[in-house]
């Protein structure tokens, strides 16, 4: 599922003055001395480096949506710290709202963002592997806790995954014809949706999904290109596992993801089910972002779509 409408893109979004960052996070981290940086790359909050490992993340006004959220945030990192402490993903030091914002006070990620940071091909495949490991844990905690705190929008139903999927799909065929690429291939995307729909799993399985375990927010050295750790758990929702394996471009990569993530043992006829439709939306993605990359991306779907057939 798709959500980019922002419901207040009129709204004041104004930088918090230092003083009052530090007040914020001192209500949490007493000895916290001075704002370092400001970061506006995330897109929906703006984040705040304090010191040198904290890190303050504001929602930004404008921005606003429903999909996203800092407290389903904080819910789902509390929940990763109790149920599997050594998952790499950020700590919640504190969370609240005052005097009209809303704020997470959180341990920095070391590191940095892959799609800042070149990947040494040496280690390419083993810190992408690392990544499929983590995502693998992360599908695995308990889900009760996540489901029971009503933060989460779920896709449970075999109605709702076929609902998502054809929306999905009818959205980027959007993005294709706003990109002026048209549509690159032999089929309709009536077909495509046909197709794809019918791949979904009868009973499909649902976990609480990063959502976007992708180059922006897989944090690696920026020395060797070790894997360090995932961010950014706004736009969690209860849907298949494998949408979040699909989000890395290259097909060479998502393998490598897709590897580390069976490592644990294979996730059952249900995965596979869809695995194909997420790779599909991969290239997708691809097909409207990467012009270099576009005539592979249309023969992958292609070929996709004909051994359906």
């Amino acid at each position: 599922m798709i959500i980019r409408e922002y419901y207040q893109p009129g709204a004041p979004d104004p930088v918090l003055d230092p003083a009052q960052v530090l007040r914020l996070v001192r209500q949490h981290l007493p000895e916290a001395r001075a704002v370092t940086g400001i970061d506006e790359t995330g897109g929906e909050a703006r984040v705040y480096f304090v010191d040198t490992d904290v890190v303050c993340k504001v929602q930004r006004p404008p921005q606003w949506r429903s999909w996203t959220s800092l407290e389903k945030e904080v819910v789902f990192l509390r929940h990763l710290a109790e149920a599997a402490p050594d998952i790499a993903v950020p700590r919640v030091l504190g969370y609240g709202k005052e005097d009209g914002v809303e704020y997470t006070c959180m341990t920095r990620m070391d590191g940095d963002a892959a799609v800042r940071t070149p990947i040494p091909a040496t280690a390419r495949v083993a810190t992408l592997q690392t990544l499929g490991r983590t995502i693998r844990r992360i599908h695995q905690v308990p889900q009760a806790p996540l489901l029971a705190s009503g933060l989460f929008p779920e896709e449970f139903t075999l109605p709702d995954v076929k609902a998502a999927v054809a929306e999905d799909l009818h959205d980027y065929a959007g993005y294709l014809a706003q990109r002026g690429i048209g549509w690159p291939f032999p089929f309709d995307l009536a077909t495509l949706t046909a197709q794809a729909v019918e791949h979904v799993p009868v009973e499909p399985v649902a976990v609480a999904l990063h959502t976007n375990p992708g180059p922006t927010h897989t944090f690696v050295d920026r020395i060797t290109g070790a894997f360090t750790g995932l961010i950014d758990f706004g736009d969690a929702y209860i849907g298949h596992p494998a949408y979040d394996l699909g989000r890395w471009p290259d097909p060479v990569d998502r393998e490598a993801v897709l590897q580390g993530y069976l490592e644990a043992g294979d996730p059952g006829p249900h995965f596979w089910d869809l695995w194909d439709v997420a790779s599909i939306m991969a290239d997708l993605l691809t097909i409207v972002r990467q012009a270099e990359s576009r005539t592979a991306a249309i023969q992958r779907v292609i070929t996709t779509v004909q051994q359906w057939d």
